[in-house]
């Protein structure tokens, strides 16, 4: 047992995933010599050479497009995209390419091809560099989205995705990067479409991802003070989600409670409320709330940014007034 940062949970896990398997390579913009725009992915250059982490221009249809070529021949890439916004630059080969090619062949292929995207606001990026964008894929069939909020599951979710013989976007929060948590040496990947109850309680369900779960933690110990006790889900990937869990959460506690960095239309918060409701009705005691981010890019200045994303105090209060209400 370790404690490491976030950000270095990722990197043991891409080294561990190269150490393993020949047949794992990494692609990317500056992933190589430089170690990666937040250097996620320094030293592996230097330990396996440029065979097996391969620089490549600024061209993000070139990575993706390269990695769907070299998974179809047989190998298990890994590619960076800086920043999850330039998904968007990909997103066809993304969406009509790599998710949907094993269905197109009769599963004749398959495309173990694993996207790293740094996701998320916090860090002063401004709009074009800090959106959450894994609510962009998920009317994509055939991918698979995960969203570690924790230093293990960034360390085991990562081994999991790399072994999955489907594509895996692999969301990693660049606002968590310098967190720090304990990992276990021998850490055994975990199962993708999972969720984890990180906190038992009785009077509401909150569901939160990446750092937002790591908020509406601190906003369940403040209310644990007050004597409301949260049960905290981390779905831990967002396509598929385990309603399963989810659902029987809200059995126990009658209250549902969803907090999410991104604006609401068309997100995977919505998209549990709705589920919940649809499969749960009798079980709740009130309509879900659904905590998330304003319908606006995300501001530049540090002060409109902080009030932009739901912060504790926030998620506290909220809470409260559903209980109250």
């Amino acid at each position: 047992m370790s404690e490491v940062t976030y950000k270095e949970a990722i990197r043991r896990a891409m080294e561990d995933a190269l150490a393993e398997d020949d047949r794992v390579f990494m692609i990317g913009e500056d992933i190589a010599a430089a170690g990666g725009a937040f250097k996620a992915t320094e030293g592996l250059w230097e330990r396996f050479g440029g065979e097996r982490v391969l620089d490549t221009p600024i061209s993000e249809q070139a990575i993706v497009g390269a990695s769907i070529g070299a998974a179809l021949k047989g190998r298990r890439p890994v590619a960076e995209l800086m920043f999850a916004d330039f998904a968007g630059v990909c997103f066809d080969q993304i969406a009509n390419q790599l998710a949907k090619y094993r269905y197109m062949t009769g599963g004749q292929v398959t495309l173990p091809v694993t996207i790293r995207l740094a996701n998320g606001a916090g860090a002063g990026f401004a709009s074009q560099h800090s959106q959450t964008v894994e609510n962009w894929f998920l009317n994509c069939p055939g991918l698979k989205i995960v969203v570690p909020g924790s230093v293990a599951d960034a360390y085991a979710l990562f081994r999991a995705a790399v072994r999955d013989e489907d594509p895996v976007l692999f969301f990693e929060h660049k606002g968590m990067y310098n967190a720090k948590g304990s990992l276990t040496d021998d850490a055994p990947p975990v199962e993708i479409g999972r969720a984890a109850v990180i906190r038992s309680g009785e009077h509401v369900t909150v569901v939160a991802t990446q750092l937002m779960r790591q908020r509406a933690e601190r906003a369940a110990q403040a209310l644990a003070a007050e004597g409301v006790e949260v049960e905290l889900v981390d779905p831990r990937t967002v396509l598929p989600i385990d309603f399963e869990t989810i659902g029987a959460s809200v059995d126990r506690t009658a209250h549902l409670v969803v907090v999410q960095e991104s604006p609401l239309a068309g997100s995977w918060g919505a998209t549990v409320a709705a589920r919940v409701v649809a499969d749960r009705f009798e079980s709740l005691d009130a309509p879900p709330l659904l905590i998330s981010a304003p319908d606006t890019p995300v501001p530049y200045a540090g002060g409109l940014e902080e009030a932009w994303l739901p912060s504790e105090q926030r998620i506290a209060d909220e809470i409260r007034g559903l209980l109250a209400g």
